[in-house]
């Protein structure tokens, strides 16, 4: 049994323990302009749209956070 405690030992390790209080909105990510650095939270966003940049007026891209599951591609 070491061996299968071990392994729930480390799946409980590398999942991330809830920090927020329930019904809070939890962020999957940030929008960002690249040229000029600027980042938005994807909470502070209203809409599906990405936002423009306040900076330079360029659509911004969303980047999903490392917590967050599937390919930030």
């Amino acid at each position: 049994m070491g061996l299968l405690n071990t392994i729930t030992d480390t799946f409980k390790a590398s999942t991330p323990a809830p920090n927020r209080s329930e019904g809070a909105d939890e962020s999957t990510g940030a929008y960002w302009c690249h040229d000029c650095g600027e980042r938005i939270l994807d909470t502070e966003v209203d809409g599906d749209d990405a936002p423009t940049c306040p900076d330079c007026g360029e659509a911004m891209e969303l980047e999903r956070s490392p917590g967050s599951t599937g390919c930030a591609c």
